[in-house]
């Protein structure tokens, strides 16, 4: 629970109003034996006109108004796994070059790196080697089968060599299949073009995460060689409490800060979480809007989820007081007088506290309450609840 820290106009006022009360003779004193003391309500506070006007208190009008309450949440920075790669060279191979240092910027299709090994060239030959006995192959096939359709060619002479065609067929396009994953281009292969050296190419546009390569270090398929992230597409993944799940939906706006910055960023919900973890918490997904500076993904974030406006009965925020754990406004009750002195006394009521926005909290109040024709104290609440506290140690 917070505890009130009673500031000076506050200890004025307790002070002006135990000198007053000894001086003047208001409630709990005698003015003749005939007079009988009156007893003030536990729930009532009662003030002059110039313990008013010390206090600086002021009355109005419960509003009805729409707030949109706020949630505090962490969570990280994070990419979509379509703008993260993890890059390796499925055969392996020796470094040959490579320039690149994290942070680099690199475009799609650039060259990362050049290996060598041996098994490209084997590759790159068994792969001619097909091709060129496929090529005839087929031409011996197509032959085959105008003759055997002519009732020339025999039945068995047609099945052997459609045999070898399709054994020739299938291995062309294992071997094609072989190139393309170390990086070259079946169709711009010749003779000529052999070679034991292959580029290795961003399969993304980005920057440079991770470079894990020097030159001549002999890499396994296993090995990841760069890490690229784009972070066009950034999006956060936050954190909530399982009592916070009823709060969130889809569609929410949520402003975020990074480390201690205080530029704040933007960001939409696009999907919440199906299923409460472990540890008792609850996953929200937000796409950020906008391009933001020095958003990096990994980066720890504190974000505020603005939730869905609603219309509700509010206060200025300061008119509503705190004591043991419970939540308090003060109200107008009625204007007497005594000894010839005019008094203001004061309900005081408790309440519930909702969401806050905008210097604004919605209250819920007790049962019965007019809202119409009431007046709350607006201005100098904790003053009044000060008076109320020390009211026992006001007695001369």
């Amino acid at each position: 629970m917070t505890k009130y820290k009673f500031i000076s106009p506050a200890i004025l006022l307790v002070l002006f109003i135990a000198l007053t009360s000894c001086n003047g003779g208001t409630k709990g004193t005698v003015e003749t034996k005939e007079e009988e003391e009156e007893v003030i309500p536990e729930d009532i506070v009662e003030l002059r006109a110039d313990q008013i006007k010390l206090a600086n208190i002021e009355t109005g009008s419960i509003e009805t108004r729409s707030l949109s309450g706020t949630l505090k949440v962490s969570g990280t920075i994070a990419v979509a796994p379509q703008n993260l790669a993890t890059v390796s060279m499925p055969l392996g191979g020796f470094v040959k070059s490579t320039s690149l240092l994290p942070g680099n910027p690199v475009r799609k299709g650039q060259t990362l790196a050049i290996l060598e090994n041996q098994e490209f060239v084997d590759i790159q030959q068994a792969y001619l080697e097909a091709k060129s006995k496929f090529d005839y192959s087929e031409a011996e096939y197509n032959r085959q089968n105008e003759l055997y359709k002519n009732d020339v060619s025999s039945q068995k002479n047609m099945q052997q060599v459609t045999t070898e065609y399709k054994s020739l067929k299938s291995q062309v396009k294992a071997l094609e299949q072989k190139l393309s994953l170390i990086g070259i281009d079946p169709a711009n292969l010749h003779e000529d073009d052999i070679s034991s050296s292959v580029a290795l190419l961003s399969p993304i546009s980005g920057f440079v995460k991770a470079v894990n390569v020097n030159i001549g270090k002999f890499v396994a398929p296993s090995d990841v060689l760069f890490e690229i992230v784009n972070s066009d597409k950034l999006f956060l993944e936050l954190t909530l409490f399982e009592k916070d799940a009823d709060k969130v939906s889809q569609g929410q706006k949520i402003r975020f800060f990074i480390n201690n910055e205080t530029e704040q960023h933007e960001a939409v919900i696009y999907q919440t979480g199906k299923s409460i973890n472990a540890d008792k918490t609850y996953k929200v997904y937000a796409s950020v809007t906008g391009t933001c500076k020095n958003v990096l993904p990994g980066m720890y974030v504190n974000a505020i989820i603005e939730s869905t406006s609603n219309t509700v009965t509010a206060l200025p925020s300061d008119a509503i007081v705190s004591f043991d754990d419970k939540d308090y406004i003060f109200a107008f009750e009625k204007n007497k007088e005594e000894a010839g002195q005019p008094f203001t006394e004061y309900r005081i009521i408790e309440v519930q506290k909702g969401v806050s926005d905008g210097g604004f909290t919605e209250i819920i109040l007790p049962e019965g309450f007019d809202i119409s024709t009431a007046k709350v104290v607006i201005k100098g609440a904790y003053n009044l609840l000060s008076a109320k506290k020390n009211a026992g140690e006001m007695a001369c």
